[in-house]
């Protein structure tokens, strides 16, 4: 069975760093493209970083240059560096999974999602 397991959430004060992990089982994660994507209470799904299975990155406005995503093909776990958090960045983090390189960050895409992990920043 395919599996994604986040780890790494907690409570960050503003200005300070969190690395989010995502395990993945029942499949070969250097093949498909990943994902980050994150809810606040009351707001929509926001795709906020990609990788490609080639190592192509993407990442939205809202994160850019503050988050990096990253891929350890060999231990089969994507990761999310997240710098200088504030309190915009509070949200459930969830990592996902599709074959295709399309460079989307839209959520409708991913087809395999984890349960993620909460992040609060204050």
């Amino acid at each position: 069975d395919v599996q994604l397991v986040e780890s790494g959430g907690g409570l960050v004060q503003p200005g300070g760093s969190l690395r989010l992990s995502c395990e993945a089982s029942g499949f070969t994660l250097s093949s498909y493209t990943m994902t980050w994507v994150r809810q606040a209470p009351g707001k929509q799904r926001e795709g906020i970083a990609l990788i490609i299975d080639a190592g192509t990155t993407h990442y939205a406005q809202s994160v850019k240059g503050r988050f990096t995503i990253s891929r350890d093909n060999v231990n089969n776990t994507v990761y999310l560096q997240m710098n200088d958090l504030n309190p915009d960045d509070t949200a459930l983090y969830t990592c996902a999974a599709r074959v295709g390189g399309l460079p989307t960050l839209d959520p409708t895409h991913f087809v395999y999602w984890g349960t993620g992990t909460q992040v609060t920043v204050s």
